[in-house]
């Protein structure tokens, strides 16, 4: 970032403000640092299915979603296509409200937080990354045309970007706290991350079964010393 570069250029005469930049500009390369080396490392991807791999591949299409974050939901996910609507697996994640009716009245309250909060976590900081105007970043082209993603994924990865936003925008003007903002981004951005890894799964042919050789059955086959000991000598015949 420009503005960071900028600070990195500023030189105070107390040493103690010089040392007070130096800590925190520390602290902002902590965590630029280790998303780097996440996204460098090789991950295990290459072991799993090729459903899994396509699935990796189309969730970096969307805004938000790189390659840490899109193993991790489908590798924890799994198989999304168990889940017949969004709203299966929204509930499945805990991201959906929690309910506080009784009769006619229905009240809603905070998200319900069950399931996989490792997923939820990932998915809150992803959608993050959805407020921003609708728009193809450096870091988005790079991703995206080598993976050889399909129209419809595409497609649907644009339609989230201005659906998201338009959400986020009217929410705040809304006057709705940042944290309620950020888990109505993270609810819809799931249900567009399943139809994504919905429409690979079933693009994607399954990996093919390996035939297994039938065993030998050892306990009716005898061993080459117990033939030698059953069988009679000569003199025994004779």
């Amino acid at each position: 970032m420009k503005y960071v570069e900028w600070i990195r250029t500023l030189q105070y005469d107390h040493v103690a403000q010089q040392a007070t930049l130096v800590d925190y500009l520390a602290e902002v390369d902590h965590p630029n640092g280790f998303a780097a080396r996440a996204s460098d490392r090789r991950l295990p991807v290459k072991q799993a299915s090729p459903s899994v791999r396509a699935v990796i591949d189309g969730l970096q299409a969307l805004r938000g979603v790189g390659k840490l974050s899109a193993t991790t939901i489908a590798v924890e996910i799994g198989s999304f296509s168990r889940f017949e609507t969004a709203k299966q697996l929204m509930a499945y994640c805990g991201v959906v409200p929690s309910e506080h009716s009784s009769g006619n009245t229905r009240r809603q309250g905070a998200i319900t937080k069950t399931g996989n909060a490792h997923v939820r976590r990932v998915l809150f900081e992803s959608a993050w990354g959805c407020r921003h105007r609708p728009n193809l970043g450096a870091a988005l082209k790079q991703r995206t045309p080598q993976r050889g993603l399909s129209t419809t994924t595409n497609e649907i990865a644009w339609k989230a970007q201005h659906r998201l936003y338009r959400r986020y925008v009217a929410l705040t003007a809304r006057g709705k706290p940042g944290p309620k903002v950020l888990g109505a981004i993270g609810r819809e951005l799931l249900g567009f991350i399943w139809a994504v890894a919905v429409q690979i799964e079933h693009d994607t042919p399954p990996r093919p079964t390996r035939r297994s050789s039938p065993r030998r059955n050892k306990q009716n086959t005898p061993r080459r010393g117990d033939q030698e000991a059953v069988e009679p000598s000569n003199e025994e015949i004779l």
